[in-house]
């Protein structure tokens, strides 16, 4: 159960929550329909509102490979125990051209930075990034080089920006104990 109620769809007919920006989030949504993470955050309009602006622009106007983006995201959402996030990217993992492997892999989260029987080197690099960032802080100059060797610096601030972003969303999650639809 969450920690507090979600926006129901009778609030949204009676107007408490202004009708182009539950627009504007159904039409960044692939069916339209509005998710348990989009009902908690209505009860803030401007949250909202900041937020399907923020992740819609790292989901859809990064150059980052929508792979990496996604391979992050799941770690994150494995590093934070955030299962809503985790049900949500794991599909678009596969959608962007992870396998069933990947996400196996991925289950294993302490160990999959180190798989290279599954994960190529970048991925590894992205893997290694998203634990320091989401368990340390801090990122080893190493691990820095690493990415750089391998992507060009826009590329290192977007994918450093996705781990960011996500660690936002994973503990927003945690916290309000948003569940699966």
């Amino acid at each position: 159960m969450p920690n507090i109620p979600y926006i129901t769809d009778a609030d949204i007919e009676q107007h408490r929550v202004p009708a182009d920006l539950v627009a504007a989030i159904r039409a960044r949504r692939a069916n339209g329909s509005l998710l348990n993470l989009d009902r908690m955050l209505l009860h803030s309009p401007p949250l909202a509102r900041g937020w399907n602006t923020y992740l819609g622009a790292i989901r859809r106007d990064l150059n980052v490979s929508p792979l990496l983006r996604e391979l992050a995201i799941c770690a994150v959402a494995k590093l934070n125990r955030a299962e809503y996030e985790w049900l949500q990217h794991a599909p678009e993992l596969l959608t962007a051209g992870g396998t069933q492997t990947h996400l196996d892999a991925l289950q294993h989260i302490d160990s999959a930075s180190s798989n290279a029987a599954v994960f190529s080197e970048l991925e590894r690099l992205v893997l290694t990034l998203a634990e320091e960032m989401s368990r340390h802080i801090e990122v080893r100059p190493s691990t820095m080089d690493g990415l750089r060797s391998h992507l060009p610096d826009r590329e290192v601030a977007e994918i450093v920006g996705i781990i960011a972003a996500y660690n936002m969303v994973s503990r927003y999650l945690v916290a309000l104990g948003i569940g699966r639809e």
